[in-house]
C-alpha cells in the first residue's frame, strides 16, 4: 500500500506540473492581453511584470483551496479509495481538455472545467456507491454540496453579465471624458483618472487579497476588515496625488496603470486560479497525510471527514513552487500566444482579417441594434448626438504618412487597455475575497468585449464578425462544462473500478494525446507563419517590391492551382470520392488566403509612396485575376465531387482521354508561366500569351465532339452536364489566365516609362 501512495504522490505531482503548464497557456490572455494590445510598455517588461505579479499571487491562493477539497461534494460521504478516484479523474480529464482548447487557440475557463469535473467525478461514485449498496436515488443529493456548487456556477454566469456591463458603462463614460484624443487631457482628467484606477487596483488586490494571506495573524485581518472605508478613501487621495506627480513629471499615466494594471491582474489571476491547478494535488496530498495518521486504517471504509475542515492549510512552498513553473510556463509557451490572438482579434479596434466567419444569430443581433440605434438616433436630439459622436471620432492618418505597421500596430488604445485591467483586476479580486471562485476567463474576455462595444470597435465592418466570435468562446464554455463533467464522470468509473490497471492505461493515453496535439500545434505554428511571410502586404512601399512580392505570389499560385486542377480530372476519372474531398479544402484553403490578403488591400494602399501607387492598381486587379482562377478550379472540383457522390455515370474512355490530354497542356502552360514569375524572367512573355490561343482551339474542338456526340451516342445527361462544365471552367481558367499575362506586359511598359 506504501508503495502505491508513494507511485500516486508522485504522479500527482507530474500531473499537477503538466496541468500548470496548460492552464497557464490558456489563462495568459486573461492579464496578458490588454498591456500587449495597446503596445504601452515593451513587451519582454509585460512579461516580467505578469511574473512577478503571478509570484506574489501564488500566496494568496491558501484560501481558495478548500473548494478542491469540500466546495462541491461532501467528504464524510467517501471513502479514500473514492477521493483518490475523484482527484485523478479530474486531473487527467483536466489537462485533456485545456490541452485541445490550447490547440485551438479558444481561451475557456480553468475555473468551469475544474468544478464541473469535481461535480462530474463525484457524482460517478455517488451512483457507483447508490447502485452497489441497492441505495435510494434520492440519497444523490447527500453526496454532493448543492448550496455551495450552486452558488459556484450562479456567481460564474452572473459574473458574465456583470462584467459586460461594468466594462462597458465604464469604458462609455471614460472615452467621453478622454475621447481618443486622450494625450490633451492626461494632466487634467488623467490625473483623476489614474487616482481612480490606482485606488480601486490598490484596494482590491492588496487590501482585499491581504485578508487571505496565511502568514498574517488575525489581528491585522480584522483591522483590515474593520477599517476598509478609510483604507480606501485613502487610497484614492494617495493614489490621486501619486498619479499628479506623475503627470508633471512628464510620465504617462495611462502607462503607468497598465503595467499596475498588468501586475494586478496576473496577481489576482494566480490567487484566484491556482486552485484549479493545484487545489486537487494538494487536496490529495492532504488525503493521503489524513489515511496515514490513522495507522491500520482501511482504504475502501476510511471516510474523509477531515477534510472539510478549514483549518487546512496549503503548505506556503507548494504555492510558490507552483508560481514558479507558472512563470516559465508564461516566458515558453507558444499555445499561449494562439490564444492571445482569438481575444485581440475580437477586440481590436480597427478592421483587418477576422478569426471568425459570420452566422444567422450574429447577422440578427447586429441587424437588431442597427435598427435600435436609428429608432435612438430619430429621438435623440442632434446636436447631442452630433457632441457625443465628436467624442468617438478616430484621429485620421493623413495620406502619405506613415502609421504604424504589422506587429508594432497596437489594436487599441492605452485608455480602453487601463479600462479592461482596472475593471477586470477588482471583479476577480473581489470574488476572490468572497472566496467564490469567478472565472478570471469569464470576466475578463466580457470586460474586454463590454469595453470594445462602447467603443464603438465593433462597427459596421466587423461587427457580424466580432458577434460571432464572442458565440464561439461562450459556446466553447458550455462544451467546456459538458466535457468535463462527462470526462472526469467516465474516468473516476474506470478508476474505482480498475484500480492501479486503468490508472496506468489512462496515465499512457494521456501523454499520447499531449504528444500529439503539441506536434500538430507546432506544424500549425510554421504553417501560419510561412502563410503571413508569403501574404502579407501591410510593408511593401515601393514598385519594386510591389512588382516581386506580385511575381512571388502569382507564381506560388500558379503552381497549386496546377495540381489542384490536375487532382481534380485524375480523381475525376478514379471515381476517388475521398481525392476530392481533399482537394476541395486545399482549394478552399488557397482561397482563404488570397481573400485574406485581399482584406489587407486598405493598409497596403495607404502605405505605398506616392510613386507607387499606380503600381498599386496592378497589384489589386492581379489579385482578382488569380482569385477567379481559383474560383474556376473550385468549381470544376465540386462539380466532379458532387457527381461522383451522387454514383452517377463514369467518363466515357474518350472523354477521359481528351480530359488527360487537356490537363497534360494547361499543366504545360502554367509550368511555364510559373517558372517565368519564380525567376521573374519575362523575355517570352508573348510567346506564352500566344499559347493560350492553341489549348483554346483544342478546347473549343472538344465541345463540338461532345455535341455530335448527344446528338448519335450520349445517353447520359448528367455526363454531358459535368463534361460542359468541365470546358467551360476551363475555358474561363484560359481567360483569367490571360487577362494576367497581358495586365502584366501593360504593367511592365508602364515600369520602363516611369524609370525613363
Amino acid at each position: 500500500m506504501e508503495n502505491y501512495l508513494y507511485l500516486v504522490l508522485i504522479t500527482l505531482a507530474v500531473l499537477a506540473i503538466i496541468d500548470l503548464m496548460v492552464g497557464v497557456s490558456n489563462d495568459a490572455v486573461n492579464f496578458l492581453n490588454s498591456a500587449i494590445g495597446s503596445k504601452a510598455i515593451p513587451f519582454k517588461t509585460i512579461m516580467i511584470i505578469a511574473s512577478l505579479g503571478i509570484l506574489f499571487g501564488s500566496v494568496f491562493s491558501s484560501g481558495m483551496m478548500e473548494i478542491a477539497r469540500s466546495g462541491i461534494y461532501v467528504p464524510s460521504k467517501f471513502t479514500f479509495d473514492d477521493v483518490m478516484a475523484i482527484f485523478l479523474a479530474v486531473m487527467i480529464t483536466d489537462i485533456i481538455l485545456l490541452d485541445i482548447f490550447n490547440y485551438f487557440g479558444l481561451p475557456t475557463s480553468t475555473t468551469v472545467s475544474i468544478v464541473f469535473e469535481l461535480l462530474g467525478a463525484a457524482i460517478s461514485l455517488a451512483v457507483f456507491k447508490i447502485v452497489m449498496t441497492d441505495g435510494s436515488w434520492s440519497s444523490l443529493s447527500s453526496y454532493i454540496n448543492t448550496e455551495k456548487a450552486s452558488e459556484i456556477v450562479y456567481s460564474i454566469l452572473l459574473s458574465v453579465v456583470i462584467s459586460f456591463s461594468i466594462g462597458m458603462l465604464v469604458q462609455y463614460i471614460s472615452r467621453v471624458l478622454f475621447t481618443f484624443q486622450f494625450e490633451k487631457k492626461l494632466k487634467t482628467v488623467g490625473v483623476v483618472f489614474g487616482g481612480i484606477a490606482m485606488a480601486a487596483i490598490t484596494y482590491f488586490i492588496l487590501i482585499k487579497g491581504l485578508k487571505e494571506v496565511s502568514f498574517l495573524n488575525s489581528d491585522i485581518k480584522n483591522w483590515i476588515k474593520t477599517h476598509e472605508l478609510l483604507l480606501l478613501g485613502g487610497s484614492f487621495v494617495v493614489c490621486t496625488i501619486i498619479s499628479f506627480i506623475i503627470t508633471r513629471l512628464g510620465i504617462n499615466i495611462l502607462k503607468v496603470i497598465i503595467g499596475i494594471g498588468t501586475f494586478a491582474l496576473a496577481l489576482s489571476f494566480a490567487g484566484n486560479d491556482l486552485v484549479n491547478f493545484i487545489g486537487v494535488p494538494v487536496a490529495a496530498i492532504q488525503s493521503i497525510e489524513i489515511f496515514q495518521s490513522v495507522p491500520g486504517a482501511n482504504p475502501d471504509t476510511f471516510t474523509m471527514d477531515a477534510l472539510a475542515s478549514s483549518e487546512i492549510v496549503a503548505p506556503l512552498w507548494i504555492l510558490l513552487t507552483a508560481g514558479i513553473v507558472m512563470v516559465i510556463t508564461l516566458w515558453t509557451s507558444k499555445k499561449a500566444k494562439t490564444v492571445i490572438e482569438t481575444e485581440m482579434s475580437l477586440s481590436n479596434q480597427g478592421d483587418g482579417n477576422e478569426k471568425f466567419e459570420s452566422n444567422f444569430l450574429s447577422r440578427t443581433i447586429v441587424r437588431g441594434f442597427i435598427r435600435m440605434g436609428s429608432v435612438l438616433s430619430y429621438v435623440m436630439p442632434k446636436t447631442l448626438q452630433s457632441n457625443i459622436d465628436k467624442k468617438f471620432e478616430t484621429p485620421m492618418i493623413a495620406v502619405g504618412q506613415q502609421k504604424p505597421k504589422g506587429k508594432d500596430e497596437p489594436m487599441f488604445d492605452m485608455i480602453r487597455a487601463s479600462v479592461n485591467l482596472m475593471v477586470a483586476s477588482s471583479l476577480i479580486a473581489l470574488g476572490t475575497s468572497m472566496k467564490l471562485p469567478l472565472s478570471t476567463t469569464y470576466v475578463t474576455f466580457m470586460v474586454a468585449m463590454g469595453t470594445a462595444f462602447a467603443d464603438r470597435a465593433w462597427g459596421r465592418e466587423s461587427a457580424v464578425y466580432r458577434v460571432s466570435g464572442v458565440f464561439h468562446v461562450i459556446g466553447g464554455w458550455f462544451v467546456t462544462a459538458g466535457c468535463a463533467f462527462a470526462g472526469a464522470f467516465v474516468f473516476a468509473y474506470f478508476l474505482k473500478v480498475g484500480g492501479i490497471v486503468t490508472f496506468v492505461i489512462a496515465l499512457v493515453v494521456l501523454a499520447l494525446l499531449l504528444y500529439r496535439n503539441a506536434k500538430s500545434h507546432d506544424k500549425k505554428i510554421k504553417a501560419k507563419a510561412l502563410q503571413e511571410l508569403n501574404l502579407d502586404k501591410s510593408d511593401i512601399l515601393s514598385l519594386q517590391q510591389v512588382m516581386e512580392t506580385s511575381a512571388n505570389q502569382i507564381s506560388e499560385t500558379f503552381s497549386k492551382a496546377n495540381v489542384f486542377y490536375k487532382d481534380a480530372i485524375d480523381s475525376l476519372i478514379k471515381e476517388d470520392l475521398e481525392a476530392l474531398k481533399i482537394n476541395k479544402k486545399l482549394t478552399k484553403k488557397l482561397m482563404n488566403d488570397l481573400n485574406s490578403t485581399n482584406n489587407s488591400m486598405y493598409n497596403f494602399i495607404r502605405n505605398l509612396d506616392d510613386s507607387s501607387v499606380k503600381g498599386s492598381r496592378y497589384y489589386i486587379i492581379s489579385l482578382g485575376y488569380l482569385q477567379d482562377m481559383i474560383e474556376n478550379v473550385a468549381v470544376i472540383n465540386s462539380n466532379a465531387l458532387n457527381h461522383v457522390d451522387n454514383n452517377h455515370k463514369t467518363l466515357r474512355i474518350s472523354q477521359a482521354k481528351d480530359l488527360k490530354y487537356v490537363v497534360e497542356r494547361l499543366g504545360d502552360w502554367f509550368s511555364k508561366i510559373n517558372m517565368a514569375y519564380k525567376r521573374q524572367d519575362f523575355s517570352k512573355m508573348d510567346s506564352l500569351i500566344d499559347e493560350r490561343e492553341g489549348i483554346q482551339e483544342y478546347i473549343n474542338n472538344l465541345l463540338d465532339k461532345q455535341i455530335d456526340r448527344i446528338r448519335t451516342s450520349e445517353s447520359s445527361p448528367k455526363n454531358s452536364r459535368l463534361y460542359f462544365s468541365i470546358l467551360l471552367e476551363t475555358n474561363e481558367l484560359l481567360s483569367s489566365t490571360y487577362k494576367l499575362l497581358r495586365l502584366h506586359k501593360e504593367f511592365a511598359s508602364f515600369r520602363r516609362r516611369n524609370q525613363q
